[in-house]
């Protein structure tokens, strides 16, 4: 179904640039949050995002959380009830698993996990594997790191707390020799380098969103890591498992982003790696870029606020084209690349990166 009223709950640096180009793109925008929030170029509501969403809601066509992942199984489920467009940017596999029993009755589209990882790396890794008649392995790497590191964690919590907390402890999805399969957060630990930077990658949850389901029987390997400065999982799991901290993550997150916080000078680096056979012959194909903050609406916007944006405005974007399904559960790995990147916010991904092409 066409629709122009979308809803963006949480105006943070991710929501409220994410509204911003949705407005931009020509939707009529209505930003929720549950405090005031001026100087927006579209209207703001304030309203408890914590509890009955319905009234809230009333009116509108679709809705985008940006809010903290715990909440939204209550958005979804009142997206549900009004037969709303639904898309958010979690990474929470719990979550997905609520979205994915709605979306078995939905009206409207439910799309979590548009972001960064999982999202835009999902739909790349999926452009690749196409590329073969046999895939022997899909890897994806994403890092959101400062560009000019500082002490020996080497990182500044730019992207929210509890989500990397969450990355960093829970258990997560892999394919290997093709048994679909959870290893443990913080290992399987590579070196990786990208335009001469020195990176090591490790295994954190919630990155590959639906791809094991999607290619389980059909790649015998499928990983997500994230990239960080060398040094920082050795201290990380220093910190969350012989200090005991994985006990308290909230305490954690605090202490992490008290210690680290976010810097406006990011880059954003992605690897995604594809491997099988074409024509009888093994190949490998990859997509390697470093995108760095972008002036976007007047004022510049940190690499991971705008590639997180961009990535969830353009699934919004095709939706409402009818590029996409219309109803039900929809998975990253399902969108196609080109039409995404030929989108008006999708765009941003050709213009704002470093890097080869694959």
């Amino acid at each position: 179904m066409a629709f122009t009223k979308v809803a963006v709950l949480g105006l943070g640096k991710v929501g409220h640039l994410a509204a911003e180009l949705l407005a931009e793109a020509g939707f009529e925008v209505t930003g929720i949050d549950s405090r005031a929030v001026s100087g927006c170029p579209f209207p703001v509501k304030v309203a408890d995002l914590t509890g009955d969403l319905d009234a809230v809601l009333d009116g509108q066509e679709a809705v985008l959380s940006c809010l903290p992942y715990h909440l939204n199984k209550g958005v979804s489920s009142a997206a549900h009830r009004l037969g709303l467009h639904y898309f958010d940017l979690t990474e929470d596999v719990p979550t997905t698993r609520h979205i994915r029993e709605l979306a078995k009755t939905a009206k409207g589209i439910m799309a979590p996990q548009c972001g960064l990882a999982p999202g835009f790396v999902g739909i790349v890794g999926a452009h690749l594997a196409e590329m073969f008649d046999k895939v022997r392995s899909i890897r994806l790497r994403v890092g959101a790191l400062p560009q000019n590191p500082t002490g020996l964690l080497g990182y500044a919590f730019n992207w929210s707390p509890e989500g990397v907390v969450n990355e960093y402890l829970n258990d997560c999805e892999v394919i290997e020799e093709g048994v679909h399969k959870t290893v443990s957060a913080m290992e399987w630990i590579e070196t990786i380098y990208i335009d001469g930077v020195h990176l090591e990658a490790f295994t954190t949850s919630g990155g590959l969103g639906t791809m094991c389901e999607t290619y389980a029987g059909r790649v015998e390997n499928i990983d997500y890591k994230t990239m960080r400065y060398p040094g920082h999982v050795q201290l990380m799991n220093f910190f969350f498992h012989e200090l005991l901290m994985r006990e308290n993550r909230e305490a954690a997150g605090k202490i992490l982003t008290h210690a680290k916080p976010p810097v406006d000078e990011d880059v954003v680096y992605v690897h995604v790696a594809a491997e099988g056979w074409k024509e009888g012959q093994l190949k490998r194909r990859e997509f390697v870029r470093s995108y760095y903050p972008l002036e976007i609406g007047g004022r510049r916007r940190t690499a991971i606020a705008w590639t997180t944006s961009a990535s969830v405005v353009a699934v919004i974007e095709m939706v409402q084209a009818g590029l996409l399904p219309q109803k039900g559960f929809l998975k990253q790995e399902e969108i196609p690349l080109m039409p995404y990147l030929e989108t008006r916010t999708g765009n941003y991904y050709n213009v704002g990166h470093r890097g080869r092409r694959g």
